[in-house]
């Protein structure tokens, strides 16, 4: 202890109050072992650099105690305020002492924060505060999305894992795409139909914009070919409320143990390569293992009790979207961001655009349909492939002037030849 803090440890007190800083324990237990030893009140507290009426109160009180603090009694004239008012501010001690001031307190903010901590900290972890829930077998699944760069080839690239927990045996299926788009969202959840041979009786979700459309008073608005889906396939989709994402804590840590486990370190030839090494991951590492909540195998608890809706004998939910598009002057037409060539004889017609899972296909009236591989990414131009593009009737090809109809150029008769002196005796 220096001078200086055993200096303001020393200052006296009024008669009958506690001091208002108190020695470290270990410097009064050294003043007692002096005492006892039999040195003087001045030599020990000019070795200590401390008061010497510090020395003789402490020799009063005999041993070291901790210091008693006075309950400050000048708020609880107040209690039936702040119990009022408290609720309705948020426990604010800002607001609250702003407005005990206009009640005749005379006190501190410090104070009133310290009075309402206890109301704020109950306050704080009921609000954090979950409670765990178990559904019955079938019952429930949980889905979501993951974000991850691994190496497909000499690329560092970020995929997106579709990530599907059983919520009563635990059992979970990943998949990795490019995207989260909607028609990837439908193709993991029939993949993991496949897989587990059935379909839960619900699924929850997390609050994405591919399926969320928005809240009308307080009910979920899906995406109509979302909800299609779903019907289609007899389960009833249910959504977390907002910021409140724990509601799915199963799938949660499941996407956190797809990418500490499966994937981490790991290099794959391909988007095939990586599924094909998540599917054999799942089938002989997650479920196989001891999970920590249930103290079982997934594949085991799976096999004895878990019931879902067999889809077996049921064919892949169609999926298509039909839009109106007019062909610009490029005859590009434009779906979901890339470009699709058409004949140059559609240019400024309205023409039909089907969006298939694997192909686009677009018609106009009366003539053969143009079918395009649908593209993956995005900003992408397709290549034209089969028969050359025909220019529409009457527009120039590429690689000179136009050329007069030899029928037309015939009607026109033949041409008078005159003489330039003609022009000049005009002029004269």
């Amino acid at each position: 202890m220096d001078r200086e803090e055993a200096r303001v440890a020393s200052l006296p007190c009024p008669a009958g109050a506690v001091e208002a800083v108190m020695l470290r324990e270990d410097v009064v237990r050294e003043i007692m072992a002096r005492l006892s030893r039999g040195d003087g009140v001045k030599q020990i507290a000019r070795e200590l650099g401390i008061d010497r009426k510090t020395v003789k109160r402490w020799r009063a009180r005999g041993s070291w105690r901790p210091q008693r603090r006075r309950r400050r009694r000048r708020l609880e004239v107040f209690r039936s305020f702040i119990d009022r008012r408290g609720p309705e501010v948020g426990w604010n001690a800002a607001v609250l002492h702003r407005e005990l001031q206009t009640l005749g307190f005379d006190g501190g903010y410090l104070q009133v924060q310290r009075y309402v901590k206890p109301w704020r900290d109950e306050r704080r972890w009921a609000a954090v505060a979950t409670v765990r829930f178990e559904t019955e077998p079938g019952r429930q699944v949980q889905i979501d999305f993951g974000q991850l760069r691994v190496w497909i080839g000499e690329r560092w690239v970020k995929v997106h894992l579709f990530v599907y927990t059983l919520g009563y045996s635990r059992r979970c299926i990943a998949y990795a795409y490019p995207h989260e788009r909607l028609p990837v969202l439908l193709d993991g959840h029939e993949r993991a139909f496949r897989h587990f041979g059935g379909v839960p009786l619900e699924c929850l979700y997390d609050n994405p914009r591919t399926q969320v459309l928005g809240r009308t008073a307080g009910a979920v608005v899906w995406h109509p070919v979302f909800e299609d889906f779903a019907r289609y396939y007899g389960f009833t989709p249910r959504a977390c409320q907002p910021y409140r994402a724990q509601t799915k804590g199963k799938v949660e840590s499941g996407v956190k143990y797809v990418k500490r486990n499966a994937l981490a370190g790991r290099r794959f030839r391909d988007l095939e390569d990586l599924n094909a090494s998540l599917l054999d991951w799942c089938i002989t590492v997650a479920d196989q293992r001891v999970h920590g909540t249930t103290h079982e195998k997934p594949q085991e608890r799976f096999s004895r009790a878990e019931t879902l809706i067999p889809v077996d004998l049921r064919p892949p939910a169609p999926r298509e979207r039909v839009v109106v598009r007019r062909v610009p002057t490029d005859c590009y037409v434009a779906v979901e961001t890339n470009r699709y060539p058409v004949p140059f004889t559609w240019a400024g017609r309205d023409i039909e655009v089907q969006i298939l899972a694997a192909e686009v296909v677009l018609r106009h009236a009366g003539e053969d349909a143009v079918r395009h591989a649908r593209i993956d990414g995005s900003h992408q131009v397709a290549r034209w492939r089969g028969a050359p593009r025909r220019l529409m009737k009457g527009v120039a090809a590429p690689g000179g002037p136009p050329r007069l109809d030899p029928v037309h150029a015939a009607s026109l008769g033949e041409v008078e030849i005159r003489s330039l002196l003609r022009y000049e005796e005009v002029t004269a």
